[in-house]
């Protein structure tokens, strides 16, 4: 036998559950379904310039003279790279993102 305050539960969750209202799935392309296809509209980078300020991000933590394994910045593009975003805190924090 059910209590009552777990019918009450129950009966709440089902009309929290009907009200949520589910946005239309063709609103947006979805990149990503088909990976060896870009679909039509998704956007497209034309062109990424790495100034100055990009490099001194990416190297930040990083004493010269910088190893030659770190060439690989040079033809780095506009796709997400987490080497030149801060990491974890505390003693893992080797590169010294979170002193001031």
């Amino acid at each position: 036998m059910q209590s009552i305050e777990t019918l009450l539960k129950a009966c709440a969750c089902g009309a929290l559950l009907s009200a949520i209202q589910i946005a239309p799935a063709a609103a947006y392309p979805i990149a990503g379904v088909e990976p060896w296809h870009r679909p039509a509209g998704a956007p497209v980078i034309r062109e990424f310039h790495k100034d100055h300020a990009w490099f001194v991000r990416a190297l930040h933590g990083i004493s010269q003279p910088y190893p030659a394994s770190l060439h690989f910045l040079e033809n780095q593009g506009a796709w997400y790279t987490p080497f030149n975003h801060p990491g974890l805190h505390g003693p893992y924090d080797i590169r010294g993102w979170y002193h001031n």
